[in-house]
């Protein structure tokens, strides 16, 4: 019997999925900000769930498959290899109140609680660890689907073969995710992750600005960790919650605007996609704005040229915790041997290698620290 704990850090709340035998045991939501206070009502969490194998932790950027029980400094290991922020950046932005950073926050903070209490967890990679996607796809990126994203796409994977009745190596799909704070695209061709286009290098999300030109980085000259979750619908629209900015649209022209914005932008990141997946089975919705009606409708409206729209099928036994908690707790399952071993394997997850700052060639003020590729 294999019994595993997935934990999704999401920027409006932290989902901890349990399967046993790859069937849903247990569940749990907690609200990010209240992690981020205490940490120990995610131990709580975790512990209230009983005796797990294994434990996939909130994984941030991504690492390749990495233990906690061989991190020396948890601390250390989620500023710098998860989460790629400053310390006094993250005190700075918590000092502000800015609420996107929270999640960054609450994970390091968990993260060194973890490794005090000897919980049997993992970290896993993100979409640029795996091998599955070409290396000159990456070049020059950092975000192109973080763990959470990567999680979902194994969801996915496993929704579409299940409910069609085909091999992994026949699935084929282009995930759509609107999360709280960040939108992503991910490719899937024969079952495995091919690209993808992350929350800081797609378009503009609820919280988050996206991708940014580089002629107004170079005006700015200096930014902060914080500055990753502004500038998106939020700001531009004035609202302070997704279905606010709905109901506004419906008579506000300027909110109908910046919705259709964003709607857009992930709509010009699809067709960006099918240069990667130029003929997916299927376009498949997943995250807490594809949620909302209006939102749902207006990405049916406009996906459905490229594909058969329809959102993420969950795991049967699922009652409440987000698509990413679902694959957390699934790729932990597989990488201990249980049920879902077979997809992790095909998906070569564990082969993940590398950082997330492997394929940056724009040296920057880091001229000194990053080498040439050479594969």
């Amino acid at each position: 019997m294999v019994r595993v704990l997935g934990v999704d850090p999401g920027t409006f709340s932290f989902d901890v999925c349990g399967l046993e035998n790859g069937k849903v045991y247990y569940e749990k939501v907690i609200p990010t900000i209240e992690i981020a206070k205490d940490p120990g009502k995610l131990i709580e969490g975790l512990e209230e769930a009983g005796k797990v194998d294994l434990i996939a932790g909130p994984s941030g950027y991504g690492v390749k498959v990495t233990y906690l029980k061989d991190v020396e400094d948890p601390e250390a290991f989620a500023l710098n290899d998860l989460l790629l922020v400053r310390k006094e950046d993250i005190e700075s932005a918590v000092k502000k109140g800015d609420i996107g950073i929270m999640v960054y926050h609450a994970m390091v903070r968990a993260t060194v609680e973890m490794k005090k209490r000897d919980l049997p967890v993992c970290f896993i990679p993100a979409v640029i660890h795996l091998p599955t996607v070409p290396w000159y796809r990456k070049i020059n990126k950092i975000d192109m689907g973080t763990a959470d994203k990567m999680c979902i796409a194994v969801l996915g994977v496993y929704d579409q073969s299940r409910r069609l009745s085909i091999d992994y190596s026949q699935v084929s799909f282009i995930l759509v995710e609107m999360g709280f704070g960040y939108n992503a695209v991910i490719g899937v061709n024969n079952g495995r992750i091919v690209d993808g286009v992350g929350g800081t290098t797609g378009s503009m999300g609820f919280l988050t600005s996206g991708s940014l030109d580089a002629e107004l980085v170079q005006l700015v000259g200096k930014w902060e960790k914080s500055d990753v979750f502004t500038g998106g619908a939020s700001a531009a629209a004035g609202v302070e919650s997704p279905q606010e900015l709905v109901e506004r649209a419906k008579e506000d022209d300027v909110c109908r605007s910046i919705l259709e914005a964003m709607i857009e932008g992930v709509e010009k990141m699809v067709a960006s996609m099918m240069v990667s997946v130029r003929e997916p089975n299927e376009i498949l919705l997943s995250g807490r704005l594809t949620r909302i009606k209006e939102i749902e409708e207006m990405l049916k409206e406009r996906l459905s040229k490229y594909g058969e729209v329809r959102r993420i099928g969950w795991l049967e036994e699922v009652r409440e915790v987000k698509e990413a908690a679902q694959g957390y707790a699934m790729v932990a399952d597989g990488l201990a041997g249980g049920v879902f071993k077979p997809l992790i394997e095909w998906m070569k997850i564990a082969e993940a290698s590398g950082t997330s700052l492997d394929y940056i060639v724009h040296l920057g003020k880091s001229r000194t620290t990053i080498k040439p590729l050479t594969r």
